[in-house]
């Protein structure tokens, strides 16, 4: 499975942003695709997950209520919208992909090469 992530930038606090990732290859094989984050000398974090039919989603609390994940099966491709960004969403954001559902990097095998977002206050 080959994951590629796109659409980072540098947007002003309180705009919005989507970042993509597109799979290819055996992606029949994965269920659960996963966006984590890390910002610099910190920890990889976790931030949302969608299985690919949309039936179940999950948010890591500093992003619920403003962070939006979607997964388009024509594309094999998932979105993240993320609103009302803030200077503490700065991070190189991954998507990867894992067997089932999970918020803990370990759990995911399939990395993106990530995309920077960058908030200015």
């Amino acid at each position: 499975v080959q994951l590629q992530a796109s659409g980072g930038g540098l947007v002003q606090a309180g705009d919005s942003l989507r970042v993509a990732c597109a799979a290819s290859g055996r992606t029949s094989s994965t269920l659960v695709m996963g966006w984590f984050r890390q910002a610099p000398g910190k920890e990889r974090e976790f931030v949302a997950f969608t299985t690919w039919s949309g039936s179940s989603t999950y948010y890591a609390d500093s992003v619920k209520g403003r962070f939006t994940i979607s997964a388009d099966n024509a594309k094999n491709t998932v979105y993240l919208q993320m609103n009302s960004l803030k200077p503490e969403d700065t991070a190189v954001y991954y998507c990867a992909t894992a067997p089932h559902i999970a918020t803990v990097p370990r759990i995911y095998e399939y990395w993106g090469q990530g995309t920077l977002v960058t908030v200015s206050s």
